[in-house]
Formats: C-alpha cells, structure tokens, sequence
C-alpha cells in the first residue's frame, strides 16, 4: 500500500533518514510498519536536529519538500501567496500517488489538505485532527474552524475518519474518538508508591509558549515554597518564554527549587515523571496533551485547565484536579493534596489505572483498523 502523509511538521534528513519531533515520529512509525511505501509532503528544514527529535524507522520513505507558509507579516503574506499553487500541487501530485492519504490538521498545510482531498472522494483517508476538537471552543483561529467544518461535511469528505481528542455530541459520521500513546505496556514495572512526606516534585512538560503558560507553575511553586512546603519544580521545555522564566527565577531567588532542563529525551522526562508526584499544566489549549496522559501513567497527578478533552482524561476531577487559571486556587488545590494523602493517593491510582490502558500495542492495533 502506498501511503502519502501531508503535515506541517517540520522534517530534517541525515545520513539518508529522516527526522521530526519525536511525539509524532514515533506515532507516524506505527503507521508505517502496515504500508509498503510512504510519501511524506512537509517542510524540510536544514537546522541541526535537536534532542527532541527523531528518526522514522521505515526504509521506503520519500519526502516531498514544500515551503513552510504563515501570514503573521505582510511579507510573510506576499510570500505565502507565491508558495500555494506550489504546495497544493504537490499535495496533489502526492494524493493522486496513493492508496491512503493521512493530513496532519489543524494547521496551515493541513488546511490546504483538506481542500484538496475534496477531489478524491473514492479514496481511502484518515485525518488526524491534533487540536482541540470541542465545538463550543471560542478560542479557535478561524482556519482552525474551517478545517473542521470541512471535515465534518460529509459532502465535502468522503471515504474519511476523522480521528478527533475526546467524545463530543452531535457529530457526523466521519468524526471518530481517539487517542494517543507513548509508552507500551511492557514498560509498567509494578504498582506506584508516592507519598507526600518528604520532598514533592512538581513537573512542567511542555512548550514555553504563552499558550502553556510555564511561569503560573514557577509561582504556584513559589507561593507553596512561602507557605513553608518543601516543594521542587523541575521544568522540561523550551521557547519563546524560556529566557523570561529564567529571569524570574533568578530575580526571586528561586534556582534552589526550580530547575529548568530545556528540551530532554523521552527516556529523562520518563524518569522525572515517576519521580513526581503533581504535574502542574495551565495550558489555555490542547488536543490531547500526551504530558497529562503521560504523568497519569506514572503515578504523577495532573493540576490542569479543563480544556480540550481534559475533563474527559480526569474523569471530570476523579483522576485529577480542574482548576481555574489562577495561581492561588491552584496552590490552594495542591495544599489540599497535602492535607488529605488517602485522596492523593486513591486518585493517582485511578489516574495510573485508566491511563495504562492506552499504550503504544493498543494504539497500532486501533491504528491498523484504519488503514
């Protein structure tokens, strides 16, 4: 089976292999290891690959190189402009090729995806959609919306699942729940045994974007550290607000308990998880955040924003607390933790029983149903 992938996804290639994030790599292998070839339509860029990033391990890969695009300037503009006709031929040329076609939404080339896919309504497809699928989300750009109406209508995308974060009501035929996994289930190395009587081990995964929003967690840390907690945080990340949360922690005196990591492989956030005991995620949108799935899979209690498919992920606060997107009511959460450790623990498990269920095994025989 020839399958052809269209992402936004920024690739890099060495040594005749080729690399992108690691979350999505590593996914993308699975679906790999059931086509004979694959055709991926993304960016290709020349930057050095990072710690963050990985090899697909399939050998009959091609990759056709396309320009990344935004608007965020009038050059940028002007620019996009000239690139489209580019990279919705290729995106043809590449769906005409295939068996299956898969698009990578919500983003620019996804966008340019879904109206191309239109003109092969016989063809078998599946779409995954990475963002927050929530139809009442009034924080969506407008592209984003566009995106998923397409993809609902029938009319417009046949022969598709929609593989979607969450279960929401009232949704075409072609919108399938789903999920994600990271680790397989021979990795579970026996029951979980936290305990809140010495240090607590607060975590932050994730991008340092104000989207995640990394420095709520630096002082929901430090208004429990002036409450006389002997709590920790270590953070793994980087972006844009990486230089502007370290300057804070300096300014507060704080590098004694928050240490920042920048980007880490996945075997070293791994073993942070089990060594922490509340995950602190004030994230403003999601799909389905893997760090809040993962820290549920070792035992570590998410703190989080009830966005996306989140609520859904907690059991609604029986597998960890929602909060509000205030620092005070978050500190105040986590001190109730302390004062009540059966609750604590009672809801790590039931967060360690239902996130243990998704692993990487059961993820590719979903995955092979697909295609």
């Amino acid at each position: 089976m020839k399958f052809s992938i269209i992402t936004h996804a920024a690739h890099k290639k060495d040594a005749e292999q080729f690399y992108a994030y690691e979350p999505y790599v590593r996914e993308m292998n699975l679906w790999c290891k059931h086509v004979t070839e694959t055709n991926i339509v993304a960016p290709l860029s020349t930057d050095s690959i990072t710690k963050i990033e990985t090899a697909y391990v399939a050998q009959d890969i091609t990759l056709t190189k396309i320009p990344s695009i935004n608007i965020l300037s009038i050059k940028e503009l002007i620019k996009t402009c000239v690139r489209v006709p580019i990279i919705l031929w290729n995106i043809y040329k590449s769906m005409i090729w295939a068996d299956h076609i898969h698009i990578r939404c919500p983003g620019n080339i996804g966008f340019l995806a879904c109206m191309v896919q239109t003109m092969f309504p016989n063809k078998p497809k599946t779409v995954k959609y990475a963002g927050n699928w929530d139809p009442n989300s009034k924080t969506q750009p407008r592209s984003y919306n566009i995106q998923k109406w397409i993809l609902s209508n029938t009319f417009l995308t046949k022969n598709c699942k929609v593989l979607v974060y969450g279960k929401w009501s009232k949704q075409s035929k072609n919108i399938k729940p789903f999920f994600t996994a990271s680790y397989s289930g021979a990795e579970i190395d026996g029951p979980i045994n936290k305990d809140l009587n010495q240090d607590i081990n607060l975590i932050f995964v994730g991008a340092f974007s104000k989207g995640k929003q990394p420095l709520k967690s630096v002082k929901v840390t430090e208004l429990l550290r002036n409450k006389g907690y002997n709590v920790y945080l270590n953070m793994y990340g980087d972006g844009e607000q990486f230089k502007s949360v370290k300057r804070y922690v300096e300014k507060n005196n704080l590098n004694k308990f928050v240490f920042l990591h920048g980007n880490q492989p996945k075997l070293i956030v791994k073993t942070a998880f089990k060594k922490s005991h509340f995950l602190v995620f004030i994230s403003k949108s999601e799909g389905w955040p893997k760090v809040v799935a993962e820290a549920m899979f070792w035992g570590c209690l998410p703190i989080s924003t009830a966005v996306s498919c989140v609520p859904f992920m907690l059991g609604n606060g029986e597998r960890g607390a929602l909060v509000a997107d205030n620092v005070i009511e978050i500190s105040e959460v986590i001190e109730s933790y302390f004062c009540n450790e059966s609750n604590f623990l009672q809801t790590v498990k039931k967060a360690a029983i239902w996130s243990q269920q998704y692993t990487l095994e059961k993820f590719e025989t979903e995955i092979k149903k697909l295609i």
